[in-house]
């Protein structure tokens, strides 16, 4: 059996999308200061462009989470194997998220991060797959919408693989 990667968003697309997100967090910000939150490995790519064009002063950490292991398919529960170095005590947060499938795992990040009394949390998610969703999850700043599809590419991987393609695809799986 071998693996077949179908565009889905091009690189240029996906930097369109990203310059349209970060001028909604500009308008909505101005110049407050905003603690962004990458949630690794997969939003490291969007994270990176993302800030590229945001405006205010921004401050970075990261934390790790998931629920795919090397699957296709999320086994609902999270794992958390780095959290948060800095405490985010009245800051203003974005938490940055690759892909918002169950919802399971961003509900959780919320839960736990919303404890620790940040100004506020918000949620950016450069893809959305709400046919999948388990857990309804607020996500203020979203790319595409997809469909119930495996993706990889910008960040998203199968089993580690994939991550470093500038575009997102779907990935099928063919007979030989």
């Amino acid at each position: 059996m071998r693996e077949v990667v179908h565009e889905m968003f091009s690189e240029e697309q996906i930097k369109e999308k990203i310059v349209e997100i970060a001028e909604q967090i500009n308008k909505k910000y101005g110049n407050e200061a905003l603690h962004v939150i990458g949630v690794l490995k997969g939003s490291i790519f969007f994270l990176t462009e993302l800030t590229k064009h945001l405006t205010m002063p921004v401050t970075l950490d990261f934390i790790a989470a998931g629920s795919y292991g090397d699957g296709t398919v999320s086994s609902g529960s999270l794992s958390v194997d780095k959290d948060l170095d800095d405490e985010i005590d009245d800051l203003h947060c974005l938490v940055v998220e690759d892909i918002v499938d169950t919802g399971n795992t961003l509900s959780k990040i919320r839960k736990m991060l919303t404890a620790r009394n940040p100004a506020s949390i918000e949620f950016c998610a450069l893809l959305d797959k709400p046919d999948r969703r388990e857990t309804q999850v607020d996500v203020e700043y979203t790319g595409f919408v997809i469909p119930d599809e495996f993706v990889v590419g910008y960040g998203l991987d199968y089993a580690q693989r994939y991550r470093n393609l500038p575009y997102i695809g779907s990935l099928e799986w063919i007979e030989d």
